[in-house]
């Protein structure tokens, strides 16, 4: 997901719980980041010509204190449970921090880190059967260029060479891209977990760069407003034909689905559940499944207004 940068600068001045360790994420090796009990992110920087270096996350930059050595250190306010991108501001630039793993969003490779959440448990990483997440790179004649999605198979794939499974495209959000829902999202890993548990049947995720372009002249609505068509007409024309004419067929071509409409799901994140409304709404007879994470809902009016296809589901 993207998300708006605001002016606001904060110093954090309120007593800090001492019990700061490194961040789950971070480069192997590097003490910081950090993040303590209380959700804070603590950072550390050496910039010994910098005049000023903030830590930018949540919206929100807060002012590091320097030392004789030209460390630059200091926290955050609590964040919220989870993965939140964030970078460091010197002297005005924004650039990545040098000790957390970098992550695709906003638009940019930048940082990320994990404030541990109460309901890790279904994403951690455990001694469980972990299946693979393959990189496929290919040509699009539709796109007139070369194009790279991650292909998620259950750990039981290759064990069987005759079972076949459902597929469930799953796409990222406005700012991302096809390396999000592996990465930061944790897919795989949350499909191991729910396989072990017996909470999931096997299935094949597909994940692909759906980003693309708005219609020219088109903009997202302001607040309070709302244009008579949300998303606008043609705004997931592009990679809508992508994925139905060149993603499924080579997926179903490549890897041992069940190529019906009855085991193929689609659902995505923000920017992705607006192109899996979009997309689903316009090929009832494609996808039997959907589902959309703070990416708008299938309304009344939808369904009144589609296919008969759609109305029968």
């Amino acid at each position: 997901m993207s998300f708006a940068q605001f002016g606001f600068s904060q110093s954090n001045s309120l007593p800090v719980a001492d019990d700061f360790k490194p961040n789950s994420i971070n480069q192997p090796g590097k003490l910081f980041p950090q993040v303590n009990s209380e959700g804070r992110v603590r950072v550390q920087i050496s910039a010994p010509e910098a005049k000023l270096v903030q830590l930018d996350i949540g919206a929100v930059k807060y002012d590091l204190v320097k030392d004789e050595k030209g460390l630059w250190t200091g926290e955050s306010a609590p964040q919220d449970e989870g993965f939140h991108y964030y970078q460091l501001n010197i002297d005005g630039a924004s650039v990545p921090d040098p000790g957390s793993l970098y992550f695709f969003g906003a638009g940019r490779w930048g940082s990320g880190i994990e404030i541990p959440a109460k309901d890790q448990d279904f994403y951690a990483l455990k001694n469980v059967a972990h299946g693979q997440v393959r990189e496929v790179i290919y040509f699009s004649k539709i796109n007139n260029s070369m194009r790279r999605c991650f292909v998620y198979t259950p750990a039981e794939y290759d064990k069987d060479v005759n079972k076949r499974y459902p597929v469930l495209y799953l796409q990222h959000g406005g700012g991302e891209d096809e390396t999000g829902w592996a990465s930061q999202g944790r897919a795989n890993l949350i499909m191991d977990n729910l396989i072990s548990e017996g909470k999931a049947k096997p299935f094949i995720i597909v994940m692909d760069n759906g980003t693309w372009r708005m219609p020219e002249g088109t903009r997202p609505p302001a607040q309070g407003e709302r244009p008579a068509q949300w998303p606008p007409k043609g705004w997931a024309d592009g990679f809508m034909k992508t994925l139905l004419e060149e993603i499924i067929p080579m997926t179903d071509a490549s890897y041992r689905t069940i190529a019906d409409p009855q085991h193929r799901a689609m659902a995505g994140l923000s920017m992705g559940g607006m192109q899996t409304r979009v997309i689903t709404l316009a090929n009832p007879d494609i996808f039997s499944y959907v589902g959309m994470f703070s990416g708008g809902s299938i309304s009344l009016e939808d369904i009144q207004g589609a296919s008969l296809g759609l109305r029968k589901k």
